[in-house]
């Protein structure tokens, strides 16, 4: 089958196109933007590459075009496949028609965690010797790649809610037909497709009716907005984890996460040593349990293999250290996620620590002033805080002027990276969050710190 991908380069339709070439298909694709490191990886792969979106790009002998959500009507080549009547598919659809049919798909959603947790269960799946398939939308560092076919029969799936293309409105996990189904939390985010809370929901319950009775959902015992989505109707055995009600539950030994006793139903099954630090990662690690646990991969050797199990890029990930300053890479964008993976951290490096947070409102739902009122709640383990001006105007000023440590804005990275650098010392952990490349901001930060730290000499 040959196959051209409209939106390629991003991390779910890049996935796809890997799977698409692991399978046996001829596989092209197109994107606003192709550059390192996604255009080398897709390369490497055999994969045709092409910049822009004009209409040439599609052979007229291709079988299907897979359509990103990012591509809109008014788009060339969109129009054109429109026009000569191409056969044209979601990424999602065609993932569940061509992929997924007859494999027991393991699929982690909610608004936080995914990533991690699907990469967890990918793990505790592959150190039982099963070869998982898998798509996640970030690079696990056990593996390297994100997508792989992997053999018959689990399939671990990032099961997103946003939606699946301009022509198909519906969650991109109501494609995938889970048999286990993990549901870490639900919030409002994706502001820019979801009027409110309730709309989201809604979706969740659609997700929850395509889950047999033979499979499981293993959902947060303590999320609120999880048990309304329940009560609307569930016909799958359920279990819980997290909080103090959980039937999978964690006993911390280090206050930081790094290390904590799993119980199951009250009962002691093992201890982790781990890299990751964080409550919200060490309850990840009891939903990928749970899952596991479902897919036949026994208590003993799951807890075993978390213990190596090293995070997915992005997350927390240190990027330099400089003079004593380390600076640190992570995804959060959403206020819950902010608080989490600063809570963690600090729980790490203690309280006489510095920890700086640098905030930039990438998402449509942080840039539109969405979760204003909840920003300074979720930024107070941090020391100081730094925030790029987000373009629209929702009086970020003000909001930062009511925090009691110091608050900087800036409207630009050269300018952040220029202030800030003189600001840190020693010992600094300097933490920046944003679900986009920022600007560049590790690197110009980093080389601000080094010139500062010469001309001091």
């Amino acid at each position: 089958m040959r196959i051209h991908i409209l939106g390629i380069c991003g991390t779910f339709m890049a996935g796809i196109a890997v799977l698409a070439k692991q399978a046996g298909h001829e596989v092209s694709g197109s994107d606003q933007n192709v550059y390192p490191p996604m255009s080398t990886q897709l390369e490497s792969q055999g994969i045709t590459l092409l910049n822009g979106y004009d209409s040439a790009h599609i052979d007229a002998a291709v079988d299907y075009v897979i359509v990103g959500n990012v591509i809109r009507r008014g788009n060339p080549a969109m129009e054109y496949v429109l026009e000569c009547n191409i056969p044209y598919i979601s990424g999602p659809q065609w993932l569940a028609e061509h992929l997924l049919k007859n494999r027991w798909v393991l699929a982690v959603s909610g608004t936080h965690g995914k990533t991690t947790t699907s990469s967890m269960l990918t793990w505790l799946l592959e150190a039982s010797g099963l070869n998982p398939g898998f798509l996640i939308g970030g690079v696990p560092e056990n593996f390297g790649v994100s997508a792989r076919i992997g053999q018959d029969p689990f399939f671990v799936i990032e099961a997103d809610e946003y939606d699946s293309a301009f022509f198909d409105k519906r969650s991109k996990f109501i494609h995938y037909r889970p048999k286990t189904l993990i549901l870490n939390n639900l919030e409002f985010d994706h502001a820019d497709i979801f009027p409110d809370l309730e709309a989201i929901k809604q979706q969740f319950h659609y997700l929850i009716r395509t889950v047999p009775g033979n499979g499981r959902i293993v959902y947060h015992a303590e999320d609120s907005n999880l048990a309304e989505v329940l009560q609307k109707g569930c016909w799958t055995p359920l279990v819980t984890f997290g909080g103090t009600n959980g039937q999978w539950q964690a006993r911390l030994i280090t206050a930081d996460g790094s290390c904590f006793e799993v119980l199951q139903n009250q009962i002691p099954v093992g201890r982790v040593t781990w890299n990751l630090v964080g409550r919200h990662n060490v309850e990840n690690a009891l939903a990928a349990l749970a899952a596991a646990e479902h897919a036949g991969v026994s208590t003993a050797c799951a807890i075993e293999a978390l213990s190596a199990f090293q995070n997915v890029k992005r997350r927390l990930e240190v990027k330099g250290q400089v003079n004593g300053i380390t600076l640190y890479d992570d995804f959060a964008h959403h206020p819950t996620a902010i608080a989490t993976t600063l809570a963690g951290l600090r729980a790490k490096i203690g309280k006489q620590a510095r920890m700086i947070a640098i905030l930039e409102f990438g998402s449509y739902t942080m840039r539109s002033g969405v979760h204003k009122e909840t920003i300074k709640d979720s930024l107070n383990d941090a020391d100081i805080v730094v925030c790029k001006r987000p373009e629209a105007d929702w009086d970020l000023a003000n909001i930062l002027s009511q925090f009691t440590q110091p608050a900087m804005l800036f409207d630009n990275v050269e300018s952040l990276a220029e202030h800030l650098a003189p600001e840190l010392k020693s010992g600094d952990h300097v933490v920046v969050m944003s679900n986009s490349g920022f600007g560049g901001v590790h690197q110009k930060l980093l080389k601000a710190i080094e010139t500062i730290n010469v001309k001091s000499r």
